[in-house]
């Protein structure tokens, strides 16, 4: 697992084989959460079309949903896997901080 591109307070981009997961910076009100979702062949798609305004877009669509909130219908509730891949995601961001630091 790597990361691939970011966007500061925002979001990161990961890749892990052929897979692309984007780590999507949630803010509301005083709380903030990260929502980690696998991009499907639709978003997979749209990215390779759009490029990063996709990703910013999709990032900011996960914001607005507010997927964390019980009541919520966003369409990426389901699909959070931190809880199968957090570690490994935390890992790819201390390799990437430590690549960039001088």
């Amino acid at each position: 697992m790597k990361v691939v591109d970011h966007e500061p307070h925002a979001w990161f981009l990961l890749e892990d084989e052929e897979a692309l997961f984007l780590d999507a910076a949630c803010n509301h009100s005083a709380f903030g959460y990260s929502w980690l979702i696998e991009l499907n062949a639709e978003e997979r798609q749209q990215f390779a079309e759009k490029g990063r305004p996709y990703i910013d877009w999709l990032a900011q669509d996960i914001h607005n949903g507010a997927p964390i909130l019980e009541i919520s219908q966003s369409p990426y509730k389901n699909r959070n896997r931190d809880r199968d891949l957090g570690p490994r995601v935390r890992e790819a961001f201390k390799v990437w901080a430590e690549a960039k630091t001088p």
